[in-house]
């Protein structure tokens, strides 16, 4: 196995409730198996993930000695790798190879993989101004969903954000919004009661990530309640047994890999909860792996896979740009046919 770190720069700072992100840093992972090369992503992200530090060494610990490591992101790398290497060596997309995974595990039919995926715009917090103007590029580049970021600032100021990211949008474009677990239980009330006027569809964690139970006191005011930190701070299993979720957001470095992430959708549908899958401002080869991820759901709601313009740059070209709000879900073998053969076969690709 080998290991390569990258580090990248956002373009801008994204700004949350949670403090700004401005660089994202991991491994390329590569894995020979099955007689083909798979490549997979390993990129940390403290307070959703392990750390750098702990990544690095979960890699170069137990996934050096073939065992597969425990910490999410270190084992997103290490299966990714391996799946890449498997559906390769099969001749089929990663897709195709996860759909035969979900017809095993479900004892029922394969089910065909999408061929594009809807895709949701991301505002950072800003002003009213910025705000409006930029779901209204988002509109306009034809996105049939946008997410604004919200709990930087009062509850008030998100809502008068709220009402110009409306009017910007018109009636057909689906509104999120993403507290990142600023609010109290009043304050997410507050915020919910008038937001379901401004057909808000969705808010993700408007609580504390821990603050799990109360979540469920939350729903059924107008507006979907979404968990994602939940997941990570308490486990998928907890959030679901204990009905507090419509939507739950599944990031497949956050779970550990593309396979954890599909069976905690699969599990989320048995419970009535819809998933929609996003990243962690990941790179180009993560990216392209929670796409094929998303494309083997039955129905995915738009996801949070549209971030690779967040990036100032890549590793390499993106395979599924963004095109009218939607990704093409690569169909080439493996993660996209030989569209990452610099990063898989070249050590020193990886650091840019």
């Amino acid at each position: 196995m080998d290991v390569t770190p990258f580090s990248l720069d956002l373009s801008s700072p994204l700004a949350t409730a949670s403090g700004p992100i401005e660089r994202r840093s991991g491994y390329l992972v590569r894995i020979e198996a099955d007689g083909a090369v798979g490549l997979g992503e390993a990129t940390p992200l403290p307070g959703w993930t392990e750390s750098d530090d702990e990544c690095l060494d979960a890699l170069s610990g137990d996934s050096a000695s073939g065992v597969t490591p425990a910490t999410p992101a270190a084992h997103h790398g290490v299966e990714l790798a391996r799946l890449d290497a498997a559906a390769r060596s099969a001749d089929v997309s990663l897709a195709a190879l996860l759909a035969d995974g979900v017809a095993e595990s479900s004892d029922g039919d394969r089910p065909a993989p999408a061929d594009t995926v809807p895709v949701n715009a991301t505002v950072g917090d800003g002003s009213v101004a910025e705000t409006e103007t930029a779901t209204r590029e988002a509109v306009e580049a034809g996105y049939p969903a946008v997410k604004i970021k919200v709990g930087a600032r009062s509850v008030d100021a998100d809502l008068n954000r709220i009402r110009a990211a409306r009017a910007a949008a018109g009636d057909d474009v689906e509104l999120r919004a993403d507290a990142n677990g600023a609010w109290d239980l009043d304050e997410a009330r507050r915020f919910l009661d008038v937001a379901a006027a401004l057909d808000l569809a969705s808010v993700e964690q408007p609580l504390p990530a821990d603050n799990v139970s109360a979540h469920g006191e939350l729903r059924g005011r107008g507006v979907d309640v979404a968990l994602d930190e939940s997941l990570a701070a308490v486990g998928p299993d907890a959030v679901l047994e204990q009905d507090v979720a419509d939507v739950v957001i599944c990031k497949p470095m956050v779970l550990g890999g593309p396979q954890r992430a599909l069976a905690v959708a699969t599990d989320a549908a048995e419970h009535g909860v819809s998933t929609v899958v996003t990243t962690t401002i990941d790179a180009v080869v993560a990216r392209t792996a929670a796409l094929h991820v998303a494309a083997v759901l039955p129905t995915p709601r738009a996801c949070g896979l549209a971030t690779g313009s967040l990036l100032e740059g890549d590793l390499a070209p993106d395979p599924a740009p963004v095109e009218r709000g939607r990704l093409t879900v690569p169909d080439g073998a493996g993660l996209a046919g030989g569209a990452f053969d610099s990063l898989r076969f070249d050590a020193d690709s990886g650091r840019r």
